[in-house]
């Protein structure tokens, strides 16, 4: 047998694996040509493999050669892998490129931002649980009687005539469910789940057939009731002063409390606070101007009746403000719409940091 023929054969292989390696432009490409060459089944393998038919010293020759043509394949392998993985990390490094002049980062703790409603609904649940109060709650589904007959709005009564209620299509029996006009439901459902002495207040949604720059269809009320045996409108106005005082972060407030009528309430008043209107600005507890913050009274004995209290032993107040209404006060909010947005902007401006929770002992907002 010739000695020429099988290394004509793995130069002709050799030049051609050196090629294709030189061209291999991926790492994936290159393992392809690796395998072609030096697998199993592979080019450089084949030639290996003629050494068992050849003489003794012809196996010693060409084997010297064909190992010499695999040392090279696989030198040149791993030359093109070092240079396409440089290449490789290069594009990458390139398309992760991260600019250091931009501003870094704040914390997560520090992005979200507490809506000012429901920031508003823990500092008036902070000053009331000073005074003693719990917190009660019920659905914003309600019945006719809850919402209206238990408090002294009788059927037919012109009184139902105030609120544009949200009615449901009525039931099989007749009767027709709404979504709550006021949180006063609550304060019956507390009545006839337990006993005097009663003191909660009552925050939640609200809703009525109304929208404009005050007005929301959905808005947030909060509402407080007292009963026991000897409630009456000192004690209110000394709750309604301190809540004023404490919520404003002022440390003295005027009040008026004037005249006015509700069904489940006698007597019944609405509140003015003493404010002062300069600049745009709304200051309390200073100037000569008035603004209507919430309307009160004495809780009709129809009401204490409805609700399984006999009048003739207990009595009680009540009161009721907007949430979003004085959150606008204090936090100088020009347009109730805003709140219910969902701008992230608007929510960055006015929102609160959520771990900053109200407290008495160091102010409200700190």
């Amino acid at each position: 047998m010739s000695n020429d023929l099988p290394m004509s054969n793995a130069t002709a292989i050799e030049q051609q694996i050196l090629a294709e390696i030189a061209a291999a432009a991926t790492a994936e490409g290159l393992e392809t040509v690796r395998v072609a060459a030096l697998g199993k089944k592979g080019s450089v393998s084949a030639l290996l493999a003629t050494l068992g038919k050849l003489s003794p010293e012809e196996r010693k020759t060409q084997g010297a050669l064909i190992n010499a043509v695999k040392e090279r394949v696989t030198s040149a392998l791993t030359d093109r892998r070092a240079v396409l993985g440089e290449a490789a990390l290069l594009a990458r490094l390139a398309a992760e490129t991260a600019d250091v002049t931009l501003p870094v980062r704040g914390a997560a703790i520090n992005a979200g931002r507490l809506h000012p409603i429901s920031q508003v609904t823990d500092e008036i649940t902070a000053i009331f649980a000073d005074m003693g109060f719990s917190v009660a709650e019920g659905p914003d589904i309600e019945t006719d009687f809850l919402n209206f007959t238990a408090l002294n709005f009788p059927p037919g009564h012109p009184a139902r005539e105030m609120h544009d209620t949200f009615f449901f299509q009525p039931g099989p029996d007749g009767t027709r469910k709404l979504l709550r006009t006021h949180t006063s439901p609550v304060q019956v459902r507390t009545m006839l789940a337990g006993k005097p002495p009663i003191r909660v207040i009552c925050p939640g949604r609200t809703y009525r057939c109304d929208s404009d720059q005050t007005h929301t269809p959905m808005f947030h009320q909060v509402e407080g009731l007292v009963i026991d045996d000897r409630a009456n409108l000192a004690n209110l106005k000394w709750v309604l002063q301190e809540f004023c005082k404490a919520f404003f972060e002022v440390d003295d407030v005027t009040m008026r409390f004037r005249p006015s009528f509700f069904p489940f309430t006698e007597p019944s008043m609405e509140v003015d606070i003493q404010c002062s209107r300069k600049n745009g600005e709304i200051r309390f507890g200073q100037g000569t101007d008035w603004l209507e913050i919430l309307g009160c009274g004495m809780v009709h004995p129809n009401v204490l009746r409805h609700s399984g209290i006999d009048p003739d032993i207990y009595q009680g107040f009540a009161w009721g403000m907007g949430i979003d209404r004085i959150a606008m006060l204090k936090y100088g909010m020009p347009d109730l719409r805003a709140f219910f947005d969902a701008d992230v902007r608007w929510l960055d401006h006015y929102g609160f940091r959520p771990l900053d929770l109200p407290s008495l002992l160091g102010g409200l907002t700190g």
